[in-house]
């Protein structure tokens, strides 16, 4: 992508009414547009990003035996209702509508019910279990106050996964599998080292939930940290006998401010019972299906990565969710020659598989160089009559700020590590 054909533009400031530095950062980079309160679209640098978390999101789920569909938007509320839960009661942040002939339909806010339902036609027996479906689908809720950026909105994108199984000790395996799989992908974004695998309430459940909390001062939630072990509680379940049952001691903790980047929870029989989802086990007998439900939000996870990853110059992309792997950056200042060894490199890195922003425009270096940094592509190049007589490019490493001249015949290999 040449930048001068680039669809957006940096911007100097964020709305006026924007305070969360997320969507500060984003709105000015050029990656997202506010249509409204809660309510992001995502421009084509914020696509990028998007789909490359959902890509990390996908290998991990799939590499547990996940299989994706996707589900409905529009909600019928005859499942809902099985369930209880199409009460404005029970969930109060729905979006309802009718259709022209006077019926009631929902806009999805999560779904349990609609997938149960489904599973119910394809499960008879202990073989055609267990099952773990997920989807990436987009859900609306009717949120009193939307804030935090991206990161609590309206309208989001949710991966949310279901497990099936036959009993509670074959879900609970399946549950640690993913809780081990949710602590790759948050490596994989860059926020391993800042994310706790965090206890939680259970609500009517079971005893304890699973939260996944990535410490950051924008965050909503206050939990109390166990470096040693890597885990957490929320300060809704921290009382004496939730920290005896883990083995921890309040003196081995530090209470921090965290944003819930994702959740397991068992759902028990809850759901199978209210739509019927049942097996015949080995004997015949009719049992039912033992679930669980798993979320992650591919935006809320984008919007705390440049909470916490950020500097002063702008966002600090992890190589796995970058745009792109490169920034070329021309310093041509009119000279014919700097811009056909840029052109030669931009051709080079893409002949090889190197996704590239190449930052062709006439514009001055300062301008470029500050651009870069709001960008925050991990790898910039740098190409100018200096490093034409060099014989090379010039690196600069976007998380360090640690700069090297590369030789041209090594541009290759050093992009590969």
């Amino acid at each position: 992508m040449r930048q001068s054909k680039l669809f957006t533009k940096t911007r100097k400031s964020a709305p006026k009414d924007e305070v969360a530095k997320n969507a500060q950062l984003l709105i000015r980079a050029g990656y997202i547009h506010k249509e409204m309160a809660g309510v992001y679209a995502y421009l084509p640098l914020g696509l990028r990003v998007f789909k490359n978390i959902e890509h990390v999101i996908r290998e991990e789920m799939d590499a547990i035996g996940g299989q994706e569909l996707i589900l409905t938007a529009l909600q019928n509320p005859h499942v809902w209702k099985k369930s209880g839960r199409w009460s404005d009661e029970e969930i109060d942040v729905w979006f309802k509508t009718q259709l022209k002939d006077g019926a009631e339909i929902g806009l999805s806010v999560t779904h349990e019910e609609p997938l149960t339902a489904l599973v119910a036609e394809y499960v008879q027996s202990y073989k055609d279990l267990p099952v773990y479906i997920y989807q990436f689908q987009t859900k609306f809720r009717n949120e009193l106050r939307a804030k935090s950026g991206i990161m609590r909105t309206r309208e989001f994108v949710m991966k949310d996964l279901y497990s099936f199984s036959t009993s509670e000790e074959e879900f609970r395996t399946f549950y640690e599998e993913c809780a081990r799989a949710y602590m790759k992908i948050f490596t994989r974004v860059g926020l391993g080292e800042r994310t706790f695998r965090t206890f939680a309430s259970g609500g009517s459940f079971s005893k304890f939930s699973d939260e996944f909390q990535t410490l950051c001062d924008a965050g909503e939630d206050t939990i109390y940290v166990h470096r040693g072990k890597h885990i957490a509680v929320n300060k809704e379940v921290y009382r004496d006998d939730v920290l005896k049952e883990l083995g921890i001691k309040k003196s081995e903790l530090e209470e921090a401010k965290a944003v819930e980047v994702g959740n397991i929870f068992p759902l028990g029989t809850r759901f199978s019972d209210a739509l019927g989802l049942t097996y015949k086990d080995e004997s015949g007998k009719q049992k039912s299906v033992v679930m669980g439900s798993y979320g992650i939000g591919p935006a809320r996870l984008m919007g705390t990565i440049v909470e916490v990853l950020s500097d002063e110059k702008g966002i600090v992309w992890p190589k796995d969710v970058a745009p792109f792997n490169v920034h070329l950056v021309s310093i041509a200042g009119g000279n014919s020659d700097v811009v056909a060894e840029s052109d030669r490199i931009y051709e080079l890195l893409q002949e090889n598989g190197i996704e590239c922003l190449y930052d062709d425009r006439d514009v001055r270096a300062g301008e470029k160089f500050a651009d870069s940094d709001l960008i925050g592509i991990p790898t910039r190049l740098i190409v100018s009559e200096k490093t034409i007589a060099s014989g090379g490019v010039e690196a600069v490493d976007r998380t360090t700020g640690k700069t090297e001249l590369i030789p041209e015949s090594s541009i290759l290999e050093r992009l590969s590590k």
